[in-house]
This record gives C-alpha cells, structure tokens and sequence, in this order.
C-alpha cells in the first residue's frame, strides 16, 4: 500500500533539506565564510513574539542555536508535505516541480526573516542573492527528483 502524497511530499522535503544544508556547509568550505547567524536570529526573534523564554544567556544562545536548525528542517519537510497534497493530482515536470519547491521555501524563509527585522532581502548584493538562491535551487531539485521517485508510475506528480 503506498503512503499518502502528504507522506512522500514530507520525505522529498526532508531530502531537499538535507541538500540545502550539504550545499550550504559546502559553500562554507569552500569560501571559508562563517556559518550564517540568520537560523539563530530568526529563532531568538520567534521566542521573542511568542514571549517564550530561552533561559539564561548561554543555555539560551545554545537553544537558539537547536531551534534554528530544527525550523529549517520543519520548513523544508512541511513545504514538501504542502507540494505532495497540492502536486498529488497533477502531472508536474520535474523541473517545474524543482523551480516551485525551491522558490516556494526561498520566498517563505526569505519574507519570515524580513518580517521579524532579522535581515532585509532589499539590501542584499548579488553574492548574498547567489548565495541563498543555490542551496534552495538544490533543495527543489532532490525534493522534486524524490517526489518523482516516490509516486507510483499512475499517480506521479511530475
């Protein structure tokens, strides 16, 4: 019996979001950057408007630090789940799906962190635009890739 489209959706998410995150590490090897504080920021601004309270200081900066990573992930697996019910009736070709789910999880992340004051996209320099659009570009592409995979021949959604 195969699992709902919410399901496979959810896994192509899990998939992207684990290439987002390789890509992202590899651009830091290779540029010798500093990981970016944005994941940190954006969860600290979050506790902030929910009036939740991290702790102290330095248990706070580590759970932060936790809940950043987990928001990715919970953003990246919940766009995938989103896509599989929406695509779960449609042909979608691979690369639209690609360029949709990549573009999808950009705009959400983007406009979150632009919403709660962590970073303004609008004064961003090409290198940083470049910088956020290849990792989501490689996040559509394995979730759309692995939700090709997990559809049955007559039920694929691209």
């Amino acid at each position: 019996m195969r699992a709902a489209p919410v399901v496979d959706g959810a896994i192509a998410g899990a998939v992207g979001t684990t290439a987002l995150n390789v890509v992202s590490y590899l651009d830091i090897v290779l540029r010798a950057r500093p990981a970016s504080s944005t994941p940190e920021e954006t969860a600290g601004r979050l506790a902030d408007v929910a009036h939740l309270d991290l702790g102290p200081e330095k248990k706070a900066a580590n759970r932060r630090s936790g809940l950043g990573a987990v928001i990715g992930y919970a953003t990246g697996i919940a766009a995938g789940a989103l896509f599989g019910v929406l695509a779960a009736r449609r042909r979608i070709p691979v690369p639209l799906a690609a360029g949709l789910l990549g573009g999808g999880v950009m705009a959400t992340s983007d406009g979150s962190i632009a919403a709660l004051g962590v970073s303004d996209p609008r004064t961003w320099r090409p290198g940083d635009w470049l910088s956020d659009l290849i990792p989501h570009l490689a996040y559509g592409m394995a979730a759309a890739a692995t939700w090709r995979r997990l559809r049955p021949p007559s039920r694929r959604g691209g």
